[in-house]
């Protein structure tokens, strides 16, 4: 009877205490050298070499979430108080002279649609001058005004302006003793106006799934997780790097997302999604929601500098957006969400300002020692009636987020935003009353049956079991929406 020996029964010992390919543990190589004596010095510590990897925390600062129960968020603004109009001189002499009414002084197309009424006291203004006038006759967009002081609106003015060349104000009335409103004639109070805006939920899923064998395995990695967890099991590692990137999906979806429509992108089967009252109310279409950037960008304000990408480095920028928001809310207490550069840029102009820091040495501590922290960073600053508050922006720092495309792209770059602070009193439709929300506020679907905010359930035979599956899946969900209230008290800086 023959006996065949088995192979690789054990090391074979070394005439010298050296390490040898056959006495030395390699990890990749084959399954044979587990049977070897030597261990290498394993350091077991997963290494964070990228720090704080997540960058959710944005909206939770300066806004709040509500539920809701509907497929879309329709909500109201007030409109202007008072009656400014662009138009064109379209008759310079007849009955002193004819303004014909073009857009609000928003750009939004008024005609006829004026609230200009006879006995209005008015001022015009173009390039060429400005005159006080009464408003003795209005036909539509017409509107007839004697100039005060003047014969006719040629003194000052010519018909050779386009459209939308003069300002017209309305300051006051002035009637005659016993007049009545208007004359008599059919153009009667003016109704106040509001603008109506809507947004539409998205819903967004991820999972993750791991195999019953795989669940059951341990490394030699110790790893920690976003959420505290630690311990040798792999795909504890996994699962808590998928939920941590889902959370900053789920605030980077209300800062980039834009609705879909007819001129581009994915229509998902709606004529117009253009249309606000129409927007997202089929079931079942994939139509966008409308984030943060698209939203300030459509409705708001942006500003590209005055004199190139960082531009905050001169007070003239600011100035420039100081005048804007005066022709808006005038809200005077506003967030700085900035990226790195605009940060230090910033910085660098405030410590300007100080006749006695040109060399960097009195940035914010004046009274400065050897043995003092030298401050060279600024919070916040004063200018004329209003407070910015300064915070760099992570996302737009991140690398792997839009730091990336901040660094290679200039045209696309986005520098930071001002968010104005506080809360704005709008009309809420489904509510049916005047409330007061912050001006960021994300809206998710809840009912006593379904809280959609973030929902994570665990599906399959690992753990809890809940089918025949081989495998732990773990879902996450979501559905929301961003409401941007006031768009126009908003800054986006490119």
């Amino acid at each position: 009877m023959a006996i065949n020996a088995g192979g690789s029964l054990n090391s074979v010992p070394s005439s010298r205490k050296q390490t040898l390919s056959n006495n030395y543990l390699d990890f990749t190589s084959g399954a044979n050298d587990w049977a070897q004596q030597y261990l290498p010095d394993l350091m077991e510590k997963e290494a964070e070499v990228f720090g704080p990897r997540t960058i959710s925390g944005f909206l939770s600062k300066i806004g709040a979430e509500e539920a809701m129960t509907a497929d879309q968020v329709v909500w109201s603004e007030q409109g202007r108080l008072h009656l400014s109009y662009t138009g064109e001189i379209t008759d310079a002499t007849t009955g002193g002279g004819v303004v014909t009414i073009g857009n609000d002084i928003d750009g939004v197309a008024a005609g006829a649609n004026h609230g200009i009424r006879k006995n209005d006291t008015v001022v015009i203004a173009s390039s060429q001058g400005t005159v006080k006038a009464l408003v003795t006759a209005v036909a539509g967009a017409a509107v007839t005004c004697a100039p005060y002081g003047e014969a006719n609106l040629d003194v000052t003015f010519d018909a050779s302006q386009g459209a939308n060349s003069v300002t017209i104000l309305v300051y006051g009335s002035e009637f005659k003793k016993g007049d009545n409103y208007d004359g008599g004639s059919s153009r009667g109070a003016n109704e106040p106006s509001f603008k109506s805006f809507s947004n539409k939920p998205i819903i967004m899923k991820d999972y993750y799934e791991v195999s019953g064998s795989d669940a059951s395995r341990i490394g030699w990695v110790e790893v920690s997780t976003e959420g505290g967890q630690g311990g040798y099991l792999w795909y504890l590692k996994a699962e808590s790097d998928t939920r941590a990137r889902f959370n900053d999906y789920l605030e980077m979806s209300m800062l980039e997302s834009v609705k879909g429509g007819a001129a581009g992108g994915y229509t998902g089967g709606v004529a117009d999604v253009t249309d606000d009252h129409l927007y997202g109310l089929n079931s079942g279409d994939v139509t966008g929601t409308q984030g943060l950037f698209n939203a300030i960008e459509e409705r708001g304000n942006v500003t590209t500098g005055i004199t190139g990408v960082n531009a905050a480095t001169d007070l003239a920028e600011f100035d420039a957006i100081l005048a804007e928001f005066d022709k808006q809310g005038a809200i005077e207490e506003n967030m700085m969400f900035v990226n790195r550069a605009t940060s230090l840029a910033i910085d660098d102009m405030l410590a300007s300002m100080n006749s006695y820091g040109a060399g960097g040495t009195s940035y914010g501590v004046f009274d400065n020692s050897e043995d003092m922290a030298l401050n060279l960073g600024f919070s916040g600053f004063r200018r004329g009636s209003y407070d910015f508050y300064k915070s760099d922006m992570r996302y737009l720092n991140d690398k792997a987020t839009r730091g990336s495309i901040n660094d290679a792209y200039a045209a696309g770059a986005i520098r930071g935003m001002f968010i104005p602070a506080g809360s704005s009193s709008v009309y809420d439709q489904t509510v049916g009353a005047s409330i007061k929300r912050p001006f960021l506020h994300v809206r998710f679907r809840a009912s006593q049956t379904d809280n959609r905010r973030m929902k994570s359930w665990v599906t399959g035979s690992v753990g809890a079991a809940t089918s025949a599956l081989d495998a732990m899946q773990l879902h996450f969900l979501s559905e929301r929406c961003l409401v941007t209230q006031g768009a126009n008290n908003f800054m986006l800086m490119k």
